[in-house]
């Protein structure tokens, strides 16, 4: 019988904990493509998505005795990530974003899944301006639960934040969202 894959992440944690680098690269291997996927959705910068990805991985190596052993590996790993992401992009004068081009040569013969589909409207549609008008604050709870889809405690557990605000900013966020598309729809008629 199989074990669970969230066991056998844990074990492989554990194992790194230990000094074991061959489960380093196992975790590696096993979670580089989703992590390179995620992180190219909110950067288009490939040097700055490898670099975010060499320290997170660095950063998990060196803090896999803190591991705790609660909650999914994959969250842990999205956390770092994520933490490392906004240090490196935190200077910047102007945010990354994808040239044009890119965006309109984009069809269903080059987008592999309707999340890309969903995802490139809210880079780049209606959505993506919305959200721009959220405040940090707000802004930042529906990237953590709506977008990389972490569950209230381990947006929580990210943001530094009570299950509580986690939830009660989410609704907010949300119906701000609703009403500012709304409004931008009227504006059409």
């Amino acid at each position: 019988m199989r074990s669970h894959p969230d066991a056998e992440d844990a074990a492989l944690v554990r194992a790194m904990a230990a000094g074991d680098e061959a489960a380093l690269r196992v975790l590696f291997t096993r979670h580089l493509p989703w992590l390179r996927s995620r992180l190219a959705r909110r950067c288009s910068d490939p040097e700055i998505v490898a670099d975010v990805l060499q320290d997170t991985f660095v950063a998990a190596w060196k803090g896999a005795r803190r591991w705790r052993g609660d909650g999914e590996v994959a969250a842990w790993l999205w956390g770092i990530a994520v933490r490392r992401l906004v240090s490196r992009l935190r200077g910047r004068s102007a945010p990354v974003t994808l040239p044009t081009a890119e965006v309109e040569a984009a069809d269903e013969r080059t987008l592999s899944s309707a999340e890309e589909l969903v995802l490139l409207g809210v880079e780049h549609g209606d959505l993506a301006a919305a959200l721009r008008r959220l405040s940090p604050q707000l802004r930042a709870v529906i990237e953590a639960t709506v977008l990389d889809g972490l569950t209230t405690r381990e947006a929580a557990q990210l943001l530094g934040l009570a299950q509580g605000t986690v939830k009660g900013r989410v609704r907010k966020a949300k119906a701000q969202l609703r009403q500012d598309l709304i409004s931008y729809q009227s504006g059409w008629s």
